[in-house]
C-alpha cells in the first residue's frame, strides 16, 4: 500500500467524509486512491480559496474536520485567506498540501516554495511525513490535532514520493483531548462580580452562542440583570424564535463603546477581549471603558457551556431562560433597498435554515428583521477576509443535506470566490444566493471618511466603484449552471426568493440595491 492509499484509509477510519479539492500533479496518487476509498468523497472546487472556505463551512456545522486538498505552496497561498477565517472561527479543518518529491526539492523547480512556512502562518499543527511508514500515524494525529478544542487547523504536507511509494499502512484514530474544565475558583469569581451590584456584561463567543450556552447565559441575565452581548462575527450563532436572543457587539468601535459604556465588569465566555477592527486617528484600540475589569470565565478551548451552566447553577438556580418570541416583518412593497430586502428575508426565512452572511454594509438590517424568524443558524465572516460567504455555503450545504442554505453576499465580496457557484451546480446543493448589488465597495467608502483620509477625488472614488462596467451576476451564475434572476423591487425579490426556497438545487438572485449610505 502506498502513502496516498494509507492516508485516505486512515482519514476514512477517523470518520472523515469529504475532501474539498483543487489538486495538481503532486497530488495525483491521492486522487487515484479515491476510487479505492469510497467512504472519503472528493469534491472539486475551481479555486483553492473555495476549497478551504467550504471545509470551514463543513466544520462549523458538524464539529468535525473536512479536508482541503491543495497543490504545493501556490495552491496553499490561494487558500490562505479562508484558512485565516477558519482559524478565527476555531473550525476543525485538515489541510493536505502536496509537495515535490523529497529528492526533487533541491533542484528548485518553478513551483518550489517554503510550504512549511506558509502553513505555519495559519496552522496550529504542521507535519511532513518523511517515509511512507509515517503517513498513517501522522494522518491520525493530524485529525486529532484539528479536533483539539475549540477546533484548529492542522496541515499535513505530503511529498510526492512519500505518496507514491509502497510500505505504508493505515493507522487507527488518535485520542482527542477534551475541553478543559473551568476551575471552581474562576466560577466563584465570576459569581462575585455578578452579585456585586455593579453593571456587568457577559460577552459570549464560540459555542456559548449555541442553544445550551444561550440558555445558561439568559438565566444569568434574568437573575442578575447582567447584559448579554455576542461577539461581533460569530462562527455559528443559533438564533430565532424560541432561542434566547443576544445582541451582537457592534462592528464600528464607537457603537461598541456605546454598548459597553458604564460597564464595570466584562466577563468573557468563549469570546476574545473586544478590540477595534482597525486603528483610527485619535481613537482607542478597544471599546472597553476605563475602569472596567475584564475577566475570563472560559477561553474558547475550555468547557465554555459547562462553565456557564455551573455559574447559572450558583447564581441563578431558579431563573428561567427568556426565549425570543416569534415575529416576522410584513412583506414590503415598493423600492428595493437593503432595509426592504432584509424584511423580505425575515418574512420568508425557512425553519432550520443556515444563513451564511457576507452582506457587509447591505446587511445592517438583517439581524433585526430575522430575530423572530423560525430557528436557524447564522454563520458570519469571522476573520474579516472577504470572499468567504459562497464557499462557506458550499460546505454548510454538504454538511447538512435537507436544510436550506441562504448565502447573503455583497457584490464585491462575491467576486473573490464566484467560482463556488460552479460547485453549487455540480453538487446540486440547496443553496440560494442573494447578491446585494450596489455597484461599489460601500464599506470602503465609509472607511475612507472614518480614517480621516480627506475628501475622495475622482482617482480615489474610481478604486471603490464597481459600475464601470457593471457586473452581470445573473449571466455569471447561468454560465456556471445556476438558475438566476434579477430583482429591482421588493415585490420581485419576495417572489423570486419564495420560488427559489421552494425548489431544490441552487439559485441566485441579484438584488439591485442602492448603497446604504
Amino acid at each position: 500500500m502506498n502513502g496516498a492509499q494509507a492516508l485516505l484509509r486512515t482519514l476514512a477510519g477517523c470518520g472523515m467524509e469529504l475532501c474539498f479539492a483543487n489538486p495538481g500533479t503532486s497530488e495525483m496518487h491521492f486522487v487515484a486512491a479515491l476510487d479505492a476509498v469510497p467512504d472519503l468523497r472528493g469534491v472539486l472546487c475551481l479555486f483553492e480559496g473555495v476549497a478551504t472556505g467550504a471545509a470551514d463551512g463543513y466544520g462549523r456545522m458538524t464539529g468535525r474536520p473536512a479536508a482541503a486538498l491543495l497543490h504545493l505552496g501556490p495552491g496553499l497561498a490561494n487558500g490562505l485567506a479562508n484558512l485565516h477565517n477558519a482559524r478565527r472561527a476555531n473550525t476543525p479543518l485538515l489541510a493536505i498540501v502536496g509537495d515535490h518529491a523529497s529528492y526533487h526539492k533541491r533542484f528548485d523547480a518553478p513551483l518550489e516554495s517554503d510550504v512549511d512556512a506558509m502553513a505555519g502562518a495559519m496552522s496550529a499543527w504542521v507535519r511532513r511525513p518523511a517515509r511512507p511508514a509515517d503517513v498513517g500515524a501522522d494522518a491520525a494525529e493530524a485529525v486529532a490535532a484539528a479536533m483539539t478544542p475549540p477546533g484548529r487547523i492542522a496541515t499535513l504536507i505530503l511529498p510526492a514520493d512519500v505518496s507514491w511509494t509502497d510500505g505504508a499502512e493505515p493507522a487507527p484514530p488518535a485520542d482527542v483531548r477534551p475541553s478543559a474544565p473551568v476551575a471552581d475558583e474562576v466560577i466563584a469569581a465570576a459569581a462575585a462580580a455578578l452579585r456585586s451590584g455593579e453593571p456587568c456584561v457577559i460577552l459570549l463567543g464560540g459555542v456559548a452562542l449555541r442553544q445550551a450556552g444561550l440558555e445558561a447565559a439568559s438565566r444569568l441575565s434574568v437573575a442578575t440583570s447582567a447584559r448579554l452581548l455576542g461577539e461581533t462575527f460569530p462562527a455559528r450563532h443559533e438564533r430565532g424564535a424560541g432561542r434566547p436572543p443576544v445582541e451582537r457587539l457592534a462592528y464600528l468601535s464607537e457603537f461598541a463603546a456605546a454598548q459597553l459604556a458604564g460597564t464595570r465588569h466584562l466577563i468573557l465566555a468563549g469570546a476574545r477581549p473586544p478590540v477595534s477592527f482597525f486603528a483610527y486617528p485619535g481613537q482607542p484600540s478597544t471599546p472597553v471603558p476605563a475602569g472596567c475589569r475584564v475577566s475570563v470565565l472560559a477561553e474558547a478551548g475550555d468547557d465554555v457551556v459547562g462553565a456557564l451552566a455551573a455559574l447559572a447553577g450558583l447564581v441563578a438556580p431558579d431563573a428561567r431562560a427568556v426565549p425570543q418570541q416569534a415575529a416576522r416583518p410584513a412583506l414590503p412593497d415598493g423600492d428595493l433597498t437593503a432595509q426592504s430586502a432584509a424584511a423580505v428575508i425575515g418574512a420568508l426565512l425557512p425553519e432550520a435554515a443556515i444563513v451564511c452572511d457576507e452582506a457587509n454594509t447591505s446587511g445592517l438590517w438583517l439581524p433585526g428583521a430575522t430575530a423572530g424568524a423560525p430557528p436557524h443558524d447564522w454563520l458570519t465572516l469571522t476573520g474579516g477576509a472577504i470572499g468567504q460567504g459562497l464557499p462557506l455555503a458550499t460546505g454548510a450545504a454538504m454538511a447538512c443535506p435537507g436544510r436550506r442554505v441562504l448565502a447573503l453576499e455583497a457584490d464585491g465580496s462575491a467576486m473573490y470566490t464566484i467560482s463556488a457557484l460552479w460547485t453549487h451546480a455540480r453538487e446540486q446543493l440547496d443553496v440560494t444566493t442573494v447578491i446585494f448589488s450596489n455597484r461599489r465597495y460601500a464599506i470602503l467608502s465609509m472607511e475612507l471618511d472614518r480614517v480621516g483620509a480627506g475628501a475622495a477625488g475622482e482617482a480615489a472614488r474610481s478604486l471603490l466603484d464597481l459600475s464601470r462596467p457593471g457586473i452581470d451576476f445573473t449571466a455569471l451564475a447561468t454560465g456556471m449552471g445556476v438558475p438566476a434572476s434579477r430583482a429591482t423591487t421588493a415585490a420581485e425579490l419576495a417572489a423570486q426568493l419564495g420560488r427559489a426556497l421552494a425548489e431544490p438545487g441552487p439559485h441566485l438572485i441579484e438584488a439591485i440595491v442602492p448603497p446604504p449610505f
